[in-house]
């Protein structure tokens, strides 16, 4: 991995032309020259939190790797700290392809910060794997960029689909939404809101927030006198936490039946643990849960071999929601490889586009924008949460799969404030 004093040095050899040496992760065999996967990943910032995804590229580059490489070579990472922020992308990047000479690209996480890389990979046609980039190619439309989270085909509409199919089935008429002013957010309130109107819900609050907002208990006051039925919230890790304890000092009428939606935060293991019960009830997406009907021997060795690292490194000892993807993205790119049987990136995209992949959270197949066909975001409620143990996450019927159908563990529980009680 590349220090951030290393980026730099890099970003100004990128612009330079001049190439310098980089400290890799990987192993050498023989004589073989190794295949470089580059990426930028957020060790600090406010992004921090998704940083385990690197045990995730580690475990499969081990796994490749162990397994006699690809193309008969080894596989090596080059990972840059990005420090959370958009500005230092398109340097990043640069200094990836013109200075490492980086074979294969994997996204920086999100849609904010994959927003800055497109327009180079488009310019430059390239091949890359997105790391959780919400509708990330609706705009480019490069067709050599590909998902490797599960959002499904039309996803800045659909991927939170599961929560309004909940809420039509319960009988909801009457919708409040919250999100933050920030990229993921606002994509969300506003798929939601199509979603909402098309299955014919009256809207009875829109609201978005500053990313620095602390307190919620006007929001919430006003909320309630709209009365509404359920509650889409998009936010980020320490707005939900706010959101959460605010529900607790201040509560929300009866008639929401649903509450939640796209809240990225309590798929963490700290904020599992902080919060502890204060979650119970809450109906939010995910992309992995540890029920019985996403058990597989694949998904096991690989947090059989996650929890002791991420123990041991100090990063969040769960990994359900990005670590595995993370994985996936490896195992996405190398059978791009092996299905072309080169390092050509427009044979790796026409085998990726035309052909399925078994990986570890299921099998994949993409469309012409590189979007899965198939869309498995998970809506969880939360429940029979008892005391602050992150232990007790590990187990079945914490994070119940109410939605979709094919992958359902358990029953919804409402009005929201009955299933907070527990």
């Amino acid at each position: 991995m590349i220090t951030r004093r290393n980026f730099n040095r890099l970003a100004a050899a990128a612009a330079s032309g001049l190439a310098m040496p980089a400290v890799l992760t990987g192993r050498a065999f023989g004589q073989d020259k190794p295949i470089r996967f580059g990426a930028s990943i957020s060790l600090t910032g406010a992004l921090a939190g998704t940083k385990n995804g690197q045990i995730g590229y580690e475990l499969w580059r081990d796994d490749v790797n162990a397994a006699g490489g690809l193309l008969g070579r080894p596989v090596e990472l080059v990972l840059l700290d990005d420090q959370s922020t958009a500005s230092n992308i398109p340097a990043i990047y640069s200094a990836l392809v013109d200075v490492e000479k980086c074979d294969v690209l994997f996204g920086p996480y999100g849609a904010s910060l994959t927003a800055p890389v497109m327009p180079f990979i488009k310019q430059r046609d390239l091949f890359m794997i997105g790391m959780f980039p919400l509708a990330g190619n609706d705009q480019a439309k490069h067709d050599k960029f590909f998902h490797s989270a599960a959002w499904g085909p039309n996803s800045g509409t659909d991927w939170a689909r599961g929560f309004f199919d909940l809420a039509k089935s319960v009988g909801v008429k009457k919708l409040a939404i919250l999100a933050n002013d920030l990229e993921f957010s606002k994509n969300a309130a506003v798929g939601g809101a199509k979603v909402a109107e098309e299955y014919g819900m009256e809207i009875v609050f829109n609201q978005s927030y500053p990313p620095n907002t602390s307190d919620f208990s006007t929001i919430l006051r006003n909320i309630s006198a709209a009365n509404p039925d359920a509650v889409f919230i998009g936010s980020y890790p320490a707005d939900s936490t706010a959101i959460i304890h605010s529900v607790r000092e201040i509560g929300v009428p009866d008639s929401v039946k649903l509450f939640g939606g796209a809240m990225i935060g309590p798929q963490y293991g700290s904020l599992l643990s902080s919060l502890g019960p204060e979650l119970n009830g809450l109906v939010n997406c995910h992309l992995f849960s540890p029920e019985p009907t996403m058990q597989s021997a694949e998904i096991k060795s690989f947090f059989d071999r996650y929890v002791p690292r991420a123990e041991k490194e100090g990063v969040d000892p769960l990994g359900f929601y990005i670590p595995p993807f993370y994985y996936v993205a490896g195992q996405l790119a190398a059978a791009a490889i092996t299905g072309a049987g080169s390092l050509d990136q427009a044979a790796m995209a026409q085998w990726l586009h035309a052909n399925k992949v078994d990986t570890i959270v299921g099998p994949a197949t993409f469309n012409e924008i590189g979007d899965w066909t198939t869309r498995r975001v998970l809506m969880v409620q939360i429940q029979n949460v008892e005391g602050n143990d992150l232990a007790q996450f590990r187990e079945a019927g914490r994070q119940v799969i109410i939605d979709p159908p094919e992958l359902k563990s358990g029953d919804l529980i409402h009005p929201y404030n009955k299933a907070r009680a527990g």
